[in-house]
């Protein structure tokens, strides 16, 4: 039987640790057999939890030198991992056994050197972090899990039950992943990648900005023609010098900005009202439908009606998963 191992760190994140530990535990073979034998283990008995409990936790860091896999979830606002926890998932790595991360949990394997060189993800949130303290890590914030083979990363708690999903067909076939998703009341895959639960804002602009008159004309008259050249005269400068000034203050070009504002535009219309695909093209500003379309699924990462069945009615949305699966790495 496929053991796996939840290594439990102090200021662990409950749901990390429990959706692994679930989809794994309630796998069952054709016959009915468990597919999993499920462990936690952790570098002390008792372990604090993030929320404000304690653990108690019956094996320790042995366990992961038995382990035919590790999942590593995410740890808030706990100590760094301890030296020894480190090491052991280094051991274990060096044995070949597989090791997987559940949102922050990457910054874990991180910290261990288990990223070096390779492809990972997190939550998107924490992506931009990840890249900057670990620059030997290739961070991909766009999608929900990424497969090195034997070192996969997840996105955010929810993206964990697609990679666990993963795990289970690369392990024993689809019939299996299948019943395992169905126990868990998901689908083995689902559309879009993590980009369609990221929060795209606009890059700040300095109040007090020249720019700040025209950025807010820009932002009322989405459904306009609006060319660079609008948006210079607007302003009062000249092409170049509105260009030049306009990177400088947000950091990309008038044209970026104008399309991720058409694109956030028509994420609320289709959140919240019930105008066809069609009508949310022009009220966005977007020449036709099939133009709408293409950016819409570039920027977000599904189609719109896929991001409409998926957050009609919702209220803020903060992360997710879907099956933007990169057997390769990305």
């Amino acid at each position: 039987m496929h053991s796996v191992a939840i290594l439990v760190l102090p200021g662990v994140i409950p749901f990390d640790m429990a959706a692994p530990m679930q989809v794994f535990d309630w796998t069952r073979m054709p016959d009915g057999r468990p597919a999993y034998r499920v462990r936690l283990c952790a570098p002390t008995p008792e372990v604090p939890a993030d929320g404000g409990f304690t653990l108690r936790v019956e094996r320790g860091l042995e366990a992961l030198a038995d382990a035919d896999t590790v999942i590593v979830p995410g740890i808030a606002d706990g100590p760094p991992p301890s030296p020894a926890a480190l090491e052991a998932l280094r051991r274990a790595a060096q044995a070949g056994t597989r090791i997987a991360s559940v949102c922050v949990g990457a910054f874990v394997l991180a910290r261990a050197g288990l990223l070096d060189g390779l492809r990972a993800t997190t939550h998107w949130a924490a992506a931009e972090q990840l890249a900057r303290d670990f620059p030997r890590v290739d961070v991909r914030p766009d999608v929900l899990y990424v497969d090195n083979g034997r070192i996969l990363t997840s996105a955010g708690a929810a993206a964990a039950l697609d990679m666990c999903l993963h795990m289970i067909r690369r392990d024993l076939g689809s019939a299996v992943a299948a019943n395992a998703a169905r126990m868990s009341v998901m689908p083995l895959e689902r559309e879009g990648g993590q980009a369609q639960f990221i929060v795209h804002e606009h890059p700040p602009v300095p109040r007090g900005s020249d720019l700040e008159p025209v950025l807010e004309w820009i932002e009322d008259n989405l459904t306009r023609e609006i060319t660079l050249g609008v948006m210079a005269a607007r302003a009062g400068m000249s092409e170049r010098t509105f260009s030049r000034r306009f990177r400088e203050q947000t950091g990309t070009t008038p044209v970026q900005w104008l399309l991720r504002a058409r694109v956030r535009r028509a994420q609320y219309l289709l959140e919240n009202s019930d105008h066809t695909v069609e009508r949310i093209a022009g009220q966005a500003g977007f020449g036709s439908p099939t133009a709408f379309r293409e950016r819409f699924r570039k920027v977000v990462g599904t189609t719109p009606h896929g991001y409409r069945a998926a957050f009609r009615g919702g209220g803020p949305v903060f992360a997710g998963g879907g099956p933007a699966r990169t057997p390769a790495g990305g």
